[in-house]
């Protein structure tokens, strides 16, 4: 049974190209010629987006596998709209380059929920038995033995 099609497969994979191809260029050149001087979080938040955009890679071989960096550029993109770009665009304090930050970010909010396969997500990340939490714990669905 094939759970996720081709089509949507290569969609995402499209995505994670996006993600690595797109922020990179933008990212790595700051990163890999920063000063030494540069501010403590703009170096922390470069960092992570290069990482962010590596990792991006591997959605390219193993896009099912690779959902939660979605879910998690996401998360990230929404918080920053809600939290720092809608009261800067209501108070009409949106300088250029925040402005280029909303317009990215509501690219990720409004493209991620298109492409992400809500159908897998919900059968494999919501209703699929989590991990042990304990090594004694038998596995979920396994017979306990009884008890002599």
């Amino acid at each position: 049974m094939n759970e996720v099609s081709v089509t949507r497969l290569n969609v995402l994979r499209a995505t994670y190209l996006l993600i690595a191809v797109g922020m990179g260029v933008q990212i790595w050149p700051l990163f890999l010629h920063s000063q030494l001087g540069v501010e403590h979080m703009r170096g922390v938040v470069r960092a992570v987006f290069a990482g962010l955009t590596l990792v991006a890679v591997l959605g390219l071989r193993y896009p099912l596998k690779m959902l939660p960096l979605l879910f998690f550029d996401l998360v990230w993109k929404a918080i920053w709209v809600l939290a720092i770009g809608i009261p800067l665009w209501s108070a009409h304090r949106l300088d250029p380059d925040t402005a280029e930050s909303m317009k990215a970010c509501l690219l990720g909010v409004v493209l991620f929920p298109l492409v992400i396969p809500w159908p897998y997500v919900l059968r494999h990340y919501l209703r699929a038995a989590g991990d042990r939490w304990r090594s004694g714990e038998p596995a979920h669905g396994a017979a306990v033995p009884a008890e002599v």
